[in-house]
């Protein structure tokens, strides 16, 4: 029998995230996920009205594809795909695996030529500017071992945080999204952290499950040559199959002019992948009050309560300032007081402090979310 919790988020899915209307057709794509998550999803887009289409993908069919891959191949993957995608309404992934790094060993050119080609043109440019989508994980082994938590114990975190009522949410993001339109000069302090931008202009816009689940941010983005100062982000972040620690990123007029971590060669061949991926497109405050520590999972990490990220690569159409990349990394600084606190100032002004929001802001604390 299925579990009545992913019963629920099933439905809280098609019905709140996609708002699947009479005739929409609905792409359900499942990496290494059970066969009941599909079937229920399309049981659900059935009751809703909508048309499902559904796709099964395995993390490691797709390296054996990856691994000796041409750029014809890839380009001809693109094209199939991206003929589908442009015909559908809604789209939902759930993204399971049973190894963080089963993409560790494709090589540094393969893995560009998909990130610049397929995901590009299916995800960023159709998905995510033409459907309405929601992605999320899927609670596993190994996702557990990242969260240091039981298989029992992730799951029930897992369904706290996904079954939270995001439409309370959603009503007390207004105070900062109206402050953030109204800001030009964002400040941000923290151990090894100095860095100031310009948001002035750019919309802010609220994220309170209709893209992702678990959802919980607040984003903008700042002007592309704003930048000036260094991050030092605190949450360890996985890409390419390797886990990058203590990224630290200095900016000169927008731009990263030098950036260190654990493997500093290994970064800086990222931030090479294009012009665009030096500088920076996305802003934001995550606010999840389920999520407090990092698992090097970017889905949860970037919603982590009192955090925020800075994003090197693309900006979001809707949140645009010019910048264009394959990349868009949300590497993440916690600002709780057990991760070295640190305070965020709005044109002179202090609004939050140590992770919690003061004044009117202080609606999205945690005690106000849950």
């Amino acid at each position: 029998m299925i579990d009545q919790r992913l019963k629920k988020l099933c439905r809280t899915l098609v019905t709140y995230s996609m708002n699947v209307q009479k005739g929409e057709r609905v792409l359900i794509e499942n990496f290494d996920c059970p066969e009941q998550l599909s079937e229920q999803l399309i049981k659900e887009v059935y009751a809703a009205g909508g048309v499902p289409f559904c796709t099964m993908h395995s993390a490691r069919v797709q390296r054996a594809l990856l691994m000796n891959a041409t750029r014809q191949q890839i380009e001809d993957l693109t094209r199939y795909d991206a003929a589908m995608m442009q015909e559908m309404q809604a789209y939902v992934a759930f993204r399971g695996g049973f190894n963080t790094s089963e993409m560790s060993d494709i090589s540094d050119e393969n893995l560009f030529l998909y990130r610049s080609i397929y995901s590009k043109r299916v995800h960023h440019e159709l998905r995510v500017q033409k459907t309405k989508w929601v992605v999320l994980r899927y609670p596993s082994g190994s996702m557990a071992q990242l969260a240091g938590k039981s298989t029992e114990q992730f799951e029930d975190f897992y369904f706290d945080v996904c079954n939270l009522d995001y439409s309370k949410m959603d009503k007390a993001m207004d105070a900062l999204k109206r402050r953030l339109q109204n800001t030009d000069q964002v400040r941000i302090l923290s151990p090894g952290t100095d860095i100031t931008f310009s948001v002035k202009g750019i919309p802010s816009k609220k994220c309170s499950g209709h893209m992702n689940i678990p959802d919980g941010e607040i984003y903008t983005a700042p002007l592309r040559d704003s930048a000036n100062g260094r991050i030092t982000y605190n949450a360890p972040s996985f890409s390419q199959g390797f886990k990058f620690e203590n990224v630290s990123l200095l900016f000169e007029n927008g731009r990263i002019i030098e950036a260190t971590a654990n493997n500093t060669e290994r970064l800086n061949k990222i931030l090479d992948t294009d012009e665009g991926a030096r500088c920076l497109g996305e802003f934001a405050f995550g606010v999840n009050p389920h999520i407090k520590d990092p698992m090097c999972d970017t889905l949860f990490d970037e919603k982590i309560s009192g955090s925020i990220h800075l994003t090197p690569g693309s900006c979001y159409e809707d949140a645009y300032n010019g910048n264009e990349s394959a990349v868009h990394w949300d590497l993440v600084l916690i600002q709780r007081p057990e991760y070295g606190g640190g305070e965020i100032w709005f044109d002179g002004q202090l609004v939050r402090k140590d992770g919690r929001f003061l004044g009117e802001l202080g609606i999205l604390n945690e005690e106000n979310l849950i």
